[in-house]
């Protein structure tokens, strides 16, 4: 079955949204028959300026309205407020359409429709104070990297877009072309829509490789004991030379930095599954379920029940 994707784009919008594009290009590829037909579109037809400057051709929305099976609308990098024309025509959309999704400020785009009323939206979080106040009766989330509610979709955008194309061809056409798509873009990490937009091991932010490939061996293999001593053989370096460099880098000991990296793991599991705690706890590394309970509250101020109601 053919289902056709809409790319309705805005003035400013961010290029690198455009990665979700490419996920559904590359699902053609690895699918028979290519499921998807891909068009990028705007309410006019006139060329879209993104915010690097770079100009996309766009077909009209008239031209092919109602034909859409999803409709994906990517909003400018700082929010737009649209006018009564722009806000029909997206209520339109989303009524004709199967699923419509929202990738950065195209939450502030469709949210005057009242579509999005009783909903719950990912957004960035920079923008998620204003969302909320303009529009009260939206349930605005701005930690989740993509939500679905219904046969809403929404993303914090840049590189969300990904993940959340991702999912939507999972649910199309299942997890196996999903993955090979993911492999395909080279992905280090396909996020779950359980997963936060903050990233414990972006913060850390070393600035030299042995440091950044000691934190990526560690990041592959939380389930194992993981001592100092490993971590510095990993790297060739003294164990004392080691830690001295890291805390220099990271600002924080390795031991905290591990324990760090598990609680994020753990967060997602016990956000995304009804796994017992203490397979929860093994999952991500932690010798029981009262160590990862008070990791989890040193790094989040949360317990593991807290953040399983947080999930419902």
């Amino acid at each position: 079955m053919n289902r056709s994707i809409a790319f309705f784009l805005f003035p400013g919008f961010q290029l690198v949204d455009l990665g979700a594009m490419t996920v559904f290009d590359l699902a053609n590829n690895e699918y028979a028959g290519r499921p998807y037909d891909l068009r990028i579109v705007s309410a006019h037809g006139t060329p879209i300026r993104s915010a690097a400057g770079a100009t996309l051709q766009t077909q009209a929305w008239r031209e092919a309205d109602g034909a859409f099976d999803t409709v994906l609308v990517f909003g400018a990098a700082d929010p737009i407020v649209p006018d009564a024309d722009t806000v029909a025509l997206l209520r339109r959309a989303a009524t004709g359409a199967r699923r419509i999704g929202t990738v950065c400020n195209g939450t502030a785009l469709l949210a005057p429709t009242g579509l999005l009323d009783g909903r719950l939206v990912a957004v960035r979080a920079m923008h998620a104070a204003g969302l909320q106040k303009r529009h009260p009766a939206i349930r605005v989330d701005p930690e989740r990297v993509w939500i679905r509610d219904g046969k809403i979709w929404s993303s914090a955008g840049m590189t969300a877009s990904i993940d959340l194309a991702l999912a939507l061809v999972e649910d199309d056409l299942g997890a196996d072309v999903a993955l090979a798509v993911a492999r395909r873009l080279v992905l280090y990490h396909w996020r779950s829509g359980a997963d936060t937009q903050s990233s414990n091991l972006l913060d850390m932010r070393p600035k030299s490789d042995r440091i950044r490939t000691a934190l990526g061996y560690a990041r592959r293999n939380l389930r194992l004991p993981l001592s100092i001593d490993e971590l510095a053989d990993q790297v060739h370096m003294s164990r004392r030379h080691f830690t001295r460099m890291f805390r220099a880098e990271t600002g924080q000991s390795p031991a905290r930095a591990i324990e760090t990296m598990r609680a994020e793991v753990a967060r997602t599991l016990l956000e995304s599954s009804t796994l017992p705690l203490d397979t929860v706890a093994r999952e991500a590394g932690f010798a029981s379920a009262n160590q990862m309970r008070m990791a989890l509250a040193r790094v989040y101020r949360q317990t593991p029940q807290d953040l399983r109601r947080r999930s419902d």
